[in-house]
């Protein structure tokens, strides 16, 4: 059974393991531009995301409350603009299944509480970001609905 609940403090240590592990799969798959073993956030970062309503982290826990996977998400909405209109938008930051834990759909009850979430805040989507370097996330969010919103391209020099 996967319980979804929102982060708390006590998470930040689970939460760093699990953001080495996002980093690896960036490294190994674009070394040239993710330096690897990182985390994008320190404890003292993490408890500021934490206590902010805009930015909810949820976790993924097992039975005895450990993390087994996160979902770093933002709220955003542009008001205003004269080209996007004023959607409400929940962004994922960053999901993570721990690398044990794959395959026992710890990835599907996180992203299906953050779709539930997003609608019950009154959000007009949910969007993300996945590098091409790591297809099995692709094929996870196409297994779960997403479709291209758009496209970034490089061309290294």
């Amino acid at each position: 059974m996967n319980n979804v609940r929102r982060a708390t403090n006590k998470d930040i240590k689970r939460i760093l393991e699990l953001l080495v592990q996002v980093d690896m799969v960036h490294h190994n798959g674009r070394p040239d531009l993710f330096k690897g073993p990182a985390t994008k956030y320190n404890s003292e970062e993490l408890e500021k995301i934490l206590a902010q309503e805009d930015t909810p982290v949820f976790v993924c826990v097992d039975e005895n409350d450990v993390a087994l996977g996160h979902a770093f998400c933002i709220h955003k909405q542009i008001k205003g603009d004269s080209v996007l209109t004023d959607i409400k938008t929940l962004y994922i930051d960053d999901i993570c299944v721990d690398e044990a834990a794959r395959g026992k759909h710890v990835g599907t009850a996180l992203y299906d509480y953050v779709i539930d979430y997003a609608r019950k805040s009154g959000c007009y989507n949910v969007t993300l970001n996945v590098w091409s370097c790591n297809p099995t996330a692709m094929k996870f969010y196409e297994a779960m609905g997403l479709v291209p919103q758009k496209i970034g391209m490089e061309k290294i020099l």
